[in-house]
């Protein structure tokens, strides 16, 4: 079998940073499974495809030509759509939020879904998402549910906002935080929660370095 360590838990609470240091560590591939939805949600806004229509959405995920290529000097993936470098794209507020809707929608979940799973190959895969635990890797030896109190996470993407040299504010960061955790939490398919067997860890107060001990040791017992 090979071994899958998933990293699930709401947006904020560090899980690529984490996922990208594990992964290096223990020289696993890598999954960031909500790049493959911010990508799908940037190929359906550039073909103006809405929320509503199913038909063409499902269409988009049985053909989105997404590949991943490994960035060592960012410790992480840059992300090609089309065969076009669109990782920068991603990372804004509106693709994210796209993203968050599009995941609502139960068939094109499950039409992403075999997507995801091909990426487990030996040695090993760590998965980065919300439900990698509880629905695309239900059997993974080493899972992870990594949480934060809503008012950091707000701080922290504000933060990665204004490193790009995007303008907010935090009452307007915190309640797009708290909105999508209500859509996360409460949507009818694979909604975010944590595995029963998941190790939580509150990374509030805690440094990413910290967090990554803990995570590598679950890995190694």
């Amino acid at each position: 079998m090979i071994p899958v360590l998933t990293i699930d838990g709401p947006s904020g609470v560090g899980k690529g940073t984490v996922a990208n240091i594990v992964a290096n560590q223990l020289k696993w591939h890598l999954l960031d499974s909500g790049a493959i939805y911010r990508a799908f949600a940037l190929a359906a806004s550039k073909r103006n495809i809405h929320l509503d229509n199913t038909k063409e959405l499902l269409d988009l995920a049985s053909n989105l030509n997404l590949r991943f290529e490994s960035d060592p000097a960012n410790n992480g993936l840059d992300v090609y759509l089309d065969n076009t470098e669109v990782s920068s794209e991603l990372r804004t507020e509106k693709t994210a939020e796209l993203a968050s809707n599009f995941a609502m929608i139960g068939a094109l979940r499950e039409s992403l879904l075999i997507r995801q799973q091909q990426f487990r190959k030996l040695p090993g895969l760590v998965a980065d998402g919300r439900d990698m635990g509880t629905v695309v890797f239900k059997d993974a030896p080493y899972k992870v549910f990594l949480t934060a109190n809503a008012e950091e996470r707000a701080k922290r993407r504000l933060k990665q906002l204004h490193e790009r040299g995007i303008a907010g504010n935090i009452s307007h960061t915190l309640e797009e935080v708290k909105n999508r955790d209500e859509r996360d939490a409460s949507r009818k398919h694979s909604p975010l929660r944590p595995s029963e067997e998941a190790l939580i860890i509150d990374t509030s107060d805690l440094t990413v370095n910290e967090v990554v001990t803990r995570v590598m040791a679950l890995v190694k017992v």
